[in-house]
């Protein structure tokens, strides 16, 4: 989160500009949060099977 907030400012984008870039997911927090989310047994984007 940090580092894009630096690159946008660090290049000037404007709005626009952010807003068409493609960013990354899923982000080291998210996939932590659903490796824990797992390991109880509660995946939010996986079927059960």
């Amino acid at each position: 989160l940090i580092a894009e907030g630096t690159l946008a400012l660090s290049m000037e984008a404007t709005a626009f500009e952010i807003v068409n870039t493609i960013h990354a997911h899923p982000t080291l927090a998210e996939a932590i949060a659903e490796a824990a989310e797992g390991i109880i047994g509660k995946p939010i984007h996986l079927t059960r099977t």
